[in-house]
């Protein structure tokens, strides 16, 4: 489950990540610390997706076992 939830984790990851990039891009109001608000949206892209793949390999798994 943990090599599954891995590579959930990088596609869901860089997924994230580029839609809140593009969000900090979008919004008028973030243009002018744009540099910084895009590290933090990366990372926080691939932080929120540790548990969403967890718990997306968890039911996959769980799915096939049945």
């Amino acid at each position: 489950m943990i090599r599954l939830a891995a590579l959930l984790w990088v596609m869901g990851g860089a997924t994230l990540a580029g839609v809140l990039i593009i969000v900090v891009l979008m919004v008028p109001s973030l243009q002018f610390e744009a540099m910084r608000y895009i590290l933090i949206a990366a990372a926080a892209g691939f932080i929120v997706a540790i548990p969403l793949a967890l718990l997306a390999a968890k039911a996959i798994t769980q799915h096939r076992a049945s």
